[in-house]
């Protein structure tokens, strides 16, 4: 399957690293593929620079938004929360319409410091807000309530025995997704129902950060006992 994975942070190389390993066609998607390979430091991270990742991945490429929104069968949404909208319009409303959108960013807003507080919270989410502004994309929210190297490769806490939670309108792209995690490893996948309940998997975040923070490390997960 040819897959564009927006964002070049560490989630998006990542889940990029991890597709094009099951032999899926990747594309990387940013703003400006000479820019981001042209840097040579760190971000504000400290992750180092796209061009030293890509250097040994050398089978994802690297395209304009836009472009590698066009060429793919399915698009992953691994950008900054706050930024989506801005970069899903970069990538172009017409070559969206009617893919699948997996959406496993997070609405983090850091204005005021840490620990960053969800924008928008409550009443909508960013997954409503993707498929309102994009009504031709099938959204499926997914993935964002764990590390990016969970996302990937579950079984390194628990055996891989915890829970991922999917939620969408369109029960095929709901289907293809699950599909697509059961491949990455994921056992315990749960639909949440239509696309308003992200709002949910969005508001683990929260309790997740004050999880890491407790425990010391991003390395765990939720297991829905029942």
């Amino acid at each position: 399957m040819k897959i564009a994975v927006l964002g070049t942070g560490t989630v998006g190389r990542t889940i990029a690293a991890a597709l094009a390993g099951l032999g899926h066609d990747v594309v990387i998607g940013t703003r400006d593929p000479q820019a981001t390979l042209a840097r040579t430091e760190p971000d504000v991270m400290g992750t180092a620079p796209f061009a030293q990742w890509h250097q040994s991945h050398g089978q994802v490429d690297v395209a304009r938004f836009a472009d590698a929104a066009a060429g793919a069968d399915l698009v992953v949404n691994a950008t900054n929360g706050v930024g989506s909208l801005a970069a899903l319009t970069a990538a172009g409303a017409a070559n969206l319409a009617g893919k699948v959108l997996v959406d496993i960013a997070n609405p983090l807003d850091f204005r005021h410091g840490m620990p960053p507080v969800l924008n928008p919270v409550n009443t909508d989410s960013l997954g409503e807000e993707i498929q309102r502004t994009f009504p031709d994309i099938r959204v499926v929210k997914t993935l964002n309530t764990m590390n990016a190297a969970l996302m990937v490769e579950p079984g390194r806490v628990a055996g891989g025995d915890h829970s991922v939670f999917v939620s969408g309108n369109d029960s095929d792209a709901k289907r293809d997704v699950a599909a697509l995690l059961a491949s990455l490893g994921h056992r315990d996948i749960i639909d949440l129902g239509d696309i308003t309940t992200a709002r949910g998997a969005e508001m683990i975040l929260p309790i997740w950060l004050r999880l890491w923070g407790a425990l010391g490390t991003a390395d765990f997960n939720f297991k829905i006992a029942r």
